[in-house]
């Protein structure tokens, strides 16, 4: 295993603190954050905000720089079936009219790649390239339990085939979901729908498992017939 950058590690450290909503931050705040000293972290924003990674305002609070999102773009449009999954959310999103997403693995977190809103004025609402954690919400326990994780309620997923459950994240939130798996079965990512619990009832619930796993299915099948 080739050993780590320490350099690296912690200029990372410095990005992911921009996580939870957190789209601007002081210099006390980033030290608090990644326990690293002020005068370091001046020394990595610096290259950072030299080559468009971060930018940082009048206030002196840092943010996020377009790089990020030029970069993010590229992967969006690299990833395979990226020009299939949006259409596919917008047909989930017509069906059951609930706010539609798909997720993939991102370290110990899972991202939010793809949305689609529902239209109702009130709603369920993640940002594309949002991070989030594994361990709660259904769309994260869902690529926990394919990727093997042991005991409950992994073994019941996998044996269903899918999540369905209110408020883990969000107590007014409902949430169903169903892993989509490769050719060789490995875990690519997680189709979601999510609304209201006053309005994506279980009736309502029921009916989203059988729209999202006929789109799962729609979707293995062009995983099969490309390289991955």
């Amino acid at each position: 295993m080739a050993s780590k950058v320490d350099a690296l590690e912690r200029a990372l450290d410095i990005l992911e603190a921009f996580n939870d909503g957190k789209n601007a931050l002081t210099l006390k705040q980033l030290a608090e954050d990644t326990g690293l000293y002020k005068s370091r972290i001046l020394r990595l924003t610096s290259s950072f905000i030299d080559r468009g990674y971060m930018s940082r305002d009048e206030d002196g609070r840092y943010h996020l720089g377009p790089t990020l999102w030029r970069l993010g773009s590229i992967y969006r449009r690299g990833f395979d079936l990226g020009d299939r999954i949006r259409p596919l959310l917008s047909h989930l999103v017509s069906e059951i009219n609930e706010s539609a997403a798909f997720y993939v693995l991102d370290g110990d977190m899972r991202v939010c790649l793809f949305r689609h809103e529902s239209t109702h004025a009130i709603r369920h609402h993640v940002e594309e390239g949002e991070r989030l954690p594994l361990d709660k919400g259904v769309a994260g326990r869902v690529i926990l339990a394919f990727q093997g994780e042991p005991g409950e309620p992994y073994e019941q997923i996998r044996k269903d085939g899918f999540m369905n459950e209110l408020g883990e994240r969000d107590r007014d939130v409902a949430s169903v979901a169903v892993p989509v798996l490769g050719p060789d079965q490995n875990v690519i990512g997680a189709l979601s729908i999510a609304g209201l619990n006053s309005r994506f009832n279980e009736s309502e619930r029921k009916r989203a498992v059988d729209v999202l796993t006929h789109a799962r299915k729609e979707l293995e099948a062009e995983f099969a017939g490309r390289t991955i």
